[in-house]
């Protein structure tokens, strides 16, 4: 079901990916409504919409209420959402679905990535991994994207400041190679390139990728574009490729890159819908609603069809001028009011 290759995981057009997307995503409704007695229930008050097989699943019921489908001594790993207030999202996987999830994170990154590993430059703290009572989203990031690196190098010690001699050393190591730089996106430029401009500190890195991701709601505070950015992490870095990524722990594994143009991309087993607030009907291209995300990784618990806080346009299918096939869009922010979901947003 899910052997693609690398190179063909934003190749299918529309009519060939909903012809092997949409079975995929109604064996999984009828599979969480057969062994997940909660989501059962809240199925069984839907009011379907013409065209609807399912209804998308509030992500905050995961704050609410256990859902899972599969039995406590089958939960292989727990994972916690980073939200700064309430009850944080807790999703359950068995070993099978952990593994997929890992294997389709592989697969989106080599396709940006290529196959080969970097030397890598992780800003944050080696703190994160140490904490206890379940793996954040925070963690998770950090552990998933390691493995596209070696030589680890945190930039920032246990305190969460900026570590000048760790950082001074990995670039002079390694800044002539192909380098990899992974962080939160407000802790990359509060923790990372802040300090950098403010310890007038520049490097001359040659070919090297900063992925970040987690929201943006403290930067659209300080007035700090996506194009203000990758200004930034250029002047202080030298040649840096930038690629900010959409995803939540509650759909781990699927993420949505940021193409050439600036568009978010949608891989082969994921999609999306924007929908509107007032009675969950679709939009249309180029118009805002809420966000749904479809994904077929969510195995063991019913998180395959999320209608999430996040406000999105739908900017168009197969025709992004990057070449990649299928649906692209732009999160545009937050439902008001909502809690702030951000993985990055969390540190303050």
């Amino acid at each position: 079901m899910l052997d693609f290759n690398a190179d063909d995981i934003y190749a299918l057009d529309a009519r060939q990916k909903q012809a092997f997307l949409q079975p995929e995503l109604d064996k999984l409704s009828e599979f969480h409504r057969e062994h997940c007695d909660a989501y059962q229930r809240i199925c069984s008050g839907w009011n379907l919409a013409a065209g609807d097989s399912a209804m998308p699943l509030a992500v905050r019921l995961f704050k609410e209420m256990s859902l899972k489908s599969i039995s406590d001594d089958e939960v292989f790993k727990v994972l916690h959402s980073s939200g700064t207030s309430g009850q944080p999202s807790t999703i359950y996987l068995d070993k099978a679905t952990a593994q997929l999830q890992s294997q389709i994170l592989v697969k989106i990154l080599q396709h940006w990535l290529g196959k080969a590993r970097r030397p890598m430059l992780l800003i944050d703290s080696p703190a994160t991994l140490k904490k206890s009572g379940g793996m954040s989203a925070r963690a998770a990031g950090l552990q998933g994207l390691s493995f596209f690196g070696h030589n680890h190098t945190y930039a920032l010690d246990e305190n969460m400041q900026l570590d000048i001699n760790a950082v001074s050393q990995f670039f002079a190591e390694f800044g002539q190679q192909p380098v990899l730089m992974f962080g939160f996106t407000f802790m990359v430029w509060q923790c990372f390139v802040q300090q950098l401009q403010k310890h007038n500190l520049r490097f001359n890195l040659q070919d090297a990728v900063l992925i970040h991701g987690g929201g943006w709601k403290k930067l659209q505070a300080q007035a700090v574009s996506n194009q203000d950015f990758k200004q930034a992490i250029n002047l202080q870095l030298g040649h840096v490729r930038v690629h900010d990524y959409y995803g939540m722990v509650e759909q781990t594994g699927t993420i949505y890159f940021e193409c050439e143009q600036g568009h978010l991309h949608c891989p082969v087993w994921s999609d999306i819908q924007i929908r509107r607030a007032h009675d969950l009907s679709v939009c249309d291209v180029g118009e805002t609603g809420l966000i749904q995300l479809n994904s077929v990784t969510a195995q063991s618990y019913p998180g395959h069809q999320l209608l999430t806080e996040d406000l999105g346009l739908l900017l168009g299918e197969d025709d992004c001028q990057c070449g990649r096939k299928g649906k692209y869009f732009n999160v545009v922010g937050r439902v008001p009011k909502a809690e702030v979901r951000g993985c990055s947003d969390t540190f303050s």
